[in-house]
C-alpha cells in the first residue's frame, strides 16, 4: 500500500492531522519565544542597568548560535528522532526565558539568549521532516502552509502577550509565564511516539553509505543554491518588516498610524496568503515559477510604492497585496526544499537551507538600518525590490534546471 493510500485512511488521516496539529504548536512557541524579549527591551533596561545596544547585543549573539546550530540540529533530526528534538526545544526555550525572570544578571541574560538560540535552531529542520513523513504528498503544501501560518501567528501575538503580561503580573511573572508555554507544548509531543520524521527503507539505505557520501549529497548544488535563495528571500522581506514604516514616514512624510496600518496590513495578508498558498502548492509541481511569478509582482508593487508614493488607501490596499502574495510564496518554498532533499535527510536538507533565514536576518537589519541613516528611506524599497529580482531570477533557475537534466534523462538511448 502506498503512503498516500495509508494517508487518506481513517487512521491515517487522524495521524496526519496530530502530526500537523503538535508540529505546527511547536511552531508557534518558536516564533513566540523569539519574540519576547523585544517587547521588554523598556523594563529590561531599567532592571538590568543597561542600553539598547547591550540588549541588541543578546539578541545577536542568540541568532549567531542559531545559524550555528542550525546545520547539527539538521543531522540531530534525522538521525536521533525529530520527535525528540522537538519536545527538547520548547523545555530548553522555555527554561531559558523563564530564567531571565529569576536570575537578575545581564550576564545570564546572554546565556539565555544563546540558549533560546539553540532551541530555535531545532523547529525548522524537525518540524519539515516529521510533516514530509506523515502527510501524505498531495496534501503536503496544506500541511506546510498550516505549520508557517502557526509560527507567523505566534510572533504576530508575542508582543502583545507580553506587554499585557507585564503590566498585569510583573515583568518577572511574564518571563516565567512565556516560558512555560514551553513545556505546555512539549507535553502532548512526548505522549505522542507515533508522531516521528522520515523513517523506513530510506534510513537504512542512507546509514550504509559512507559519510561522506550522505553528506555530499546533501550539500549537493540544488541545496547550496536554495539556501542563497532564501538568504534573499530573508533580504527581500526583512526591509519591508522593519523598516517600511520609518521609511514611509521620512520618505513621503506620512504619519506613523498610516505608515503602522501598512505595515499592518502587509503583515495580516502574509499570514492569510500562506494557508491560500498551501493549496497552490498542492496544485502544481511547478513551485519555482509560483515563487517567481509572486515575487516579480512583489517587486512591481514596492518599486512603486518607493517612487511614486500612494495615497494612503491605495497605500494600504498595495501593501495588503504584496503581503498576500509574499504569504502564498512560502509553501512553494517549501516544497522546493522538500524535493531537492535526499531520502531520509529532509531534516538535514531543511536545516542548512533555513541557516539562509538567519544569515539575512543578521545581515538584513544593519543593511536597512545604513540605508535610513544615510538618508535614503525610499531605497529602503529599492533593495527590497533588488533582491526580489534576484530571487526570482535563482527561483526560475532552479525550476528549469532540473527540467531540463529530466529530460536529458528521460531521452532514448542513441537519441541526440
Amino acid at each position: 500500500m502506498t503512503s498516500d493510500a495509508i494517508a487518506v485512511s481513517p487512521r491515517g488521516k487522524n495521524r496526519a492531522l496530530q502530526a500537523i496539529g503538535l508540529v505546527s504548536a511547536a511552531h508557534f512557541v518558536s516564533h513566540f519565544h523569539t519574540l519576547v524579549l523585544p517587547p521588554l527591551f523598556p523594563f529590561l533596561t531599567q532592571h538590568f542597568g543597561v542600553g539598547f545596544v547591550e540588549l541588541g547585543f543578546a539578541l545577536t549573539l542568540g541568532a549567531a548560535a542559531s545559524v550555528a546550530a542550525q546545520v547539527p540540529m539538521g543531522y540531530l533530526a534525522d538521525r536521533l528522532g525529530s520527535r525528540r528534538l522537538l519536545i527538547l526545544a520548547p523545555c530548553l526555550g522555555g527554561s531559558a526565558i523563564a530564567s531571565i525572570g529569576l536570575v537578575d544578571s545581564y550576564s545570564w541574560l546572554l546565556v539565555a539568549a544563546v540558549l533560546i538560540g539553540i532551541a530555535n535552531a531545532v523547529y525548522h529542520p524537525a518540524d519539515y521532516a516529521i510533516l514530509s513523513a506523515r502527510i501524505a504528498a498531495s496534501r503536503i503544501g496544506k500541511a506546510f502552509s498550516v505549520h508557517t501560518f502557526a509560527g507567523m501567528f505566534g510572533g504576530a501575538i508575542a508582543p502583545a502577550t507580553m506587554l499585557v503580561l507585564a503590566a498585569t503580573v510583573g515583568m518577572k511573572a511574564a518571563l516565567i509565564v512565556a516560558g512555560l508555554i514551553g513545556f505546555v507544548v512539549a507535553v502532548p509531543l512526548l505522549l505522542a511516539p507515533g508522531v516521528e520524521g522520515e523513517a523506513g527503507p530510506s534510513q537504512p539505505v542512507a546509514r550504509a553509505r559512507p559519510q561522506a557520501q550522505q553528506n555530499g549529497r546533501v550539500f549537493s548544488p540544488a541545496i547550496l543554491g536554495l539556501t542563497v535563495f532564501f538568504i534573499l528571500l530573508s533580504l527581500s522581506t526583512s526591509g519591508i518588516s522593519n523598516f517600511s514604516v520609518v521609511a514611509l514616514m521620512g520618505a513621503f512624510a506620512l504619519p506613523f498610524a498610516t505608515a503602522n496600518l501598512a505595515l499592518t496590513a502587509f503583515l495580516t495578508a502574509s499570514a492569510f496568503g500562506v494557508l491560500g498558498g498551501g493549496f497552490v502548492a498542492d496544485l502544481t509541481r511547478r513551485h519555482g515559477d509560483v515563487a517567481a511569478a509572486g515575487f516579480a509582482i512583489n517587486a512591481v508593487i514596492m518599486l512603486l510604492i518607493g517612487t511614486v508614493g500612494f495615497a494612503p488607501p491605495v497605500l494600504v490596499a498595495a501593501m495588503g497585496l504584496a503581503g498576500l502574495l509574499s504569504g502564498m510564496i512560502m509553501p512553494s518554498r517549501d516544497m522546493l526544499v522538500r524535493a531537492a532533499a535526499p531520502p531520509g535527510a529532509v531534516g538535514r536538507a531543511f536545516g542548512i537551507v533555513t541557516t539562509g533565514f538567519s544569515i539575512g536576518g543578521t545581515v538584513g537589519p544593519m543593511l536597512f538600518g545604513w540605508i535610513m541613516d544615510s538618508g535614503a528611506p525610499r531605497w529602503v524599497f529599492g533593495a527590497s525590490v533588488i533582491f526580489m529580482v534576484l530571487t526570482v531570477v535563482l527561483a526560475l533557475l532552479g525550476e528549469h534546471r532540473p527540467m531540463r537534466r529530466r529530460h536529458r534523462t528521460a531521452a532514448p538511448i542513441g537519441s541526440p
